[in-house]
């Protein structure tokens, strides 16, 4: 499990990680950033898809959900390369494990944690006073 100070970032990351903070608008630019550093720490390019799908996913969700900015944290940990996505929106104490299920059928909302846990190697999401924080990991290896 991994132990998120309030900016999102765990605790046990020093300045190896790349951030940076977005708001809606941003987000082709930020999918633009989180390409190059993902390709730069290592992943193959037929992974990319996949995991611009899963950050788009979860940033949309941070600026429209939860508060107008958030913040990217991005670095590579052993064989992998992880990702924290971390708002500062109202309290979210969601009922069950965020994105475990599947939307209902027909569903046209609701999907963006499950798309990114069905697409990421890992998921994690906390939630409390501070804003919410998810992370991915994508292993490269």
């Amino acid at each position: 499990m991994y132990r998120v100070k309030d900016d999102g970032v765990p605790a046990h990351v020093t300045g190896a990680a790349r951030e940076r903070t977005f708001s809606l608008a941003d987000l082709p630019d930020l999918r633009e950033f989180a390409a190059a550093e993902a390709q730069r720490r290592g992943m193959p390019e037929d992974a990319l898809g996949d995991f611009l799908v899963a950050l788009n996913e979860v940033a949309t969700n941070a600026v429209t959900q939860g508060s107008t900015k958030a913040r990217l944290g991005l670095w590579r940990e052993g064989p992998a390369l992880v990702v924290a996505v971390h708002d500062d929106g109202r309290e979210w104490r969601p009922p069950a494990v965020p994105g475990h299920d599947p939307p209902p059928e027909n569903a046209t909302s609701g999907m963006g944690l499950w798309v990114a846990r069905l697409l990421s190697d890992d998921l994690r999401v906390t939630a409390g006073p501070g804003g919410s924080t998810v992370v991915m990991r994508f292993l490269l290896e």
